[in-house]
């Protein structure tokens, strides 16, 4: 899904805790795929530039009442002399700097709980300034720890509004946001300085796993860690406000309560100027951090006391009418952010929402997220696993194959995987999942699973080799006869490629030729013998070292290849090597290792075993 999220900053002003800026909105898009094509619709989220967070003393400073005086009295005079030039009915305007002043005064008198200034303050603002006003305060509430205070905010909501705000879908997408970071900032395992390090670190690696152009997602990646950086400094802030320096107070279930109540209250007063888009996008604002915040949280979060205001949240816009729930339940899965999925899972569960836990399944082991795919197979009762393990093995994924072998696979699934691991050419993963198939099973699918290999390989066998090579149904005669039937085949649905590699080296006719050519090395040895015009007087050496010219490189080649079997051309040209030596003739098809052990028997002792590392 491509969320466009507008991004804010904050600049200081005489101290790290008097922040102000003008609020105007900046729109810029980052790519997160959604659904099951990893590319969903289109949902643009749009933030403001923040407001000002001011220190107490600011607003209580005996300078404070000064400034009101003097700004009332700029206004007063202003509206005046436009009321001379203009006619009756045009909207007040202020200018930027008594809006940023008059703001800075607001923000100060809301954190103080001045309710009687910030009141008279909401008398002297313009449209403009009403609507920040209204994101000052709604972002307040995510602080409130009495009712008091729940009281003297609803309060100040209304009449912002009853005064003419009517910015509700911008207030509502910065307040999801900003409360679901406070409610990731109360896990405990993180202080607020370094949360701001791991977010930045989050999104760079979000963004490295969304396709698009390098230069806007480096864009992207600045805004939306300046927005971030915003919400973590209002957290602190009011933090300090609360006595605490560097980490985020854990608020009550009564505190939850009011500051959720306090949320209510806004949603019923904005009425129908919020629309079902506005809520999507809200929810789709509160996840978000979520996504990024996944990797500190504590184990079990999401139950917990810290999560209840933002399970309240997501649920008030679900119920309003945000539907992009499954949407993000695929994202959180997707960067693993377990705790959200668990949420996700239980809000849907409460509203009889459907969410597609399998295709989430898939999401999470494409991207080896573990503890996800237990939580979604555990919680979210996902039981899709053939595709996922099908995917993995084909990446050769260990970790994620493992995973779903250990939970518990049907014999079939195992049997497609291991084909996916050969036809990828993906040894490993096959090694590891050949055990697993039962031999019964194996016997019955032989040929089509070497046909299915062959035809997806890609241009790489030595996926076939492998499983050639470990005598992958347990019987030499049966193991070699399979390879030669599909050999001989004309059958159209044999991909050319493998037919031609099993005719080279693992049918009949390929055992034939290596013996053929076995004769034909021995007869120009012989030649060699008898007339080469070499210095060195080969028929004086000893024998061993005869044997060791005549065939160390076809040792090497066998002990190179490995496996229970050796292919049938190799095995062709061992048998003829064994019989010129004066071993015998060896028949059954399963004495290729006792072959080698009767070459390696005229070997010179010092190249035997270690021969083949060189």
């Amino acid at each position: 899904m491509e969320a466009e999220i507008s991004v804010v900053g904050c600049q200081e002003k005489n101290s790290e805790d008097s922040m102000f800026v003008e609020m105007e909105t900046e729109e810029n898009g980052i790519d997160s795929p959604r659904n099951g094509s990893e590319q969903g619709e289109e949902s643009d989220v749009v933030f403001s530039r923040e407001g000002s967070l001011v220190r107490k003393e600011l607003i209580l400073s005996g300078g404070c009442c000064c400034n009101v005086k003097k700004l009332k009295s700029r206004i007063i005079t202003t509206d005046s002399e436009v009321g001379k030039k203009e006619k009756l009915g045009h909207e007040k305007k202020l200018s930027r700097q008594d809006r940023i002043e008059l703001g800075r005064l607001f923000q100060g008198a809301a954190s103080s709980h001045d309710w009687e200034l910030a009141e008279s303050l909401i008398l002297l603002a313009d449209p403009q300034t009403l609507n920040d006003a209204l994101c000052i305060t709604l972002d307040s509430i995510w602080f409130l720890s009495t009712q008091q205070e729940l009281h003297g905010i609803t309060g100040l909501i209304k009449k912002i509004i009853a005064n003419g705000a009517y910015d509700f879908t911008r207030a509502a997408l910065r307040t999801s946001f900003l409360a679901s970071c406070v409610s990731a900032c109360q896990s405990r395992t993180m202080s607020l300085a370094d949360t701001v390090a791991v977010m930045a670190q989050r999104l760079h690696e979000r963004l490295q796993e969304c396709n698009g152009d390098e230069v806007l997602k480096a864009e992207a990646s600045a805004k939306v860690q300046k927005f971030t950086e915003w919400a973590l400094k209002c957290i602190g802030f009011h933090s300090r406000c609360q006595g605490n320096k560097d980490r985020v107070s854990h608020s009550s279930v009564v505190e939850i309560q009011l500051q959720l109540s306090a949320f209510k209250t806004f949603l019923d007063l904005a009425g129908n100027q919020l629309t079902g888009k506005d809520f999507t996008e809200a929810f789709d604002a509160a996840c978000f951090p979520l996504t990024l915040f996944s990797s500190s949280f504590d184990p079990g979060w999401a139950t917990g006391i810290s999560a209840t205001a933002i399970q309240g949240l997501l649920g008030m816009l679900v119920e309003g009418g945000a539907d992009n729930v499954n949407q993000c339940f695929l994202e959180a899965s997707r960067f693993g952010s377990t705790e959200l999925v668990r949420i996700l899972l239980q809000i849907a569960q409460r509203n009889s929402l459907d969410l597609d836990v399998d295709l989430a399944l898939g999401f999470a082991s494409h991207y080896c997220k573990i503890g996800t795919m237990e939580c979604l197979v555990e919680e979210g009762n996902a039981i899709a696993f053939l595709g996922p393990l099908m995917r993995a093995a084909e990446r050769g994924c260990m970790q994620v194959v493992d995973w779903f072998v250990k939970r518990g696979c049907r014999d079939m699934e195992l049997c497609l995987a291991l084909t996916a691991a050969t036809s990828s050419s993906q040894v490993g993963v096959a090694a590891y999942l050949l055990p697993c198939v039962p031999q019964n099973v194996l016997a019955t699918l032989s040929i089509e699973i070497l046909k299915a290999a062959g035809e997806r390989s890609g241009g790489s066998l030595d996926g076939v080799g492998f499983l050639l090579c470990s005598d992958f149904l347990g019987d030499p005669a049966a193991t070699y006869a399979v390879a030669d039937s599909i050999a001989r085949s004309d059958d159209e649905a044999v991909a050319p490629e493998l037919r031609s590699f099993l005719r080279e080296y693992w049918s009949e006719a390929a055992f034939l030729d290596g013996q053929r050519q076995g004769q034909e090395h021995y007869m120009n040895l012989v030649r060699i013998l008898k007339w080469g015009g070499s210095p060195i007087c080969l028929r004086d050496l000893p024998g061993p070292l005869k044997v060791a010219i005549a065939y160390l490189p076809l040792y090497r080649e066998c002990m190179k290849a490995g496996g229970c079997l050796m292919s049938q051309r190799l095995r062709g040209q061992l048998v003829e090597a064994v019989r010129r030596l004066g071993g015998g003739v060896f028949q059954e098809v399963n004495q290729g290792r006792e072959l080698l052990a009767v070459l390696e028997h005229h070997l010179p002792p010092f190249l035997v075993h270690t021969s083949w590392l060189t």
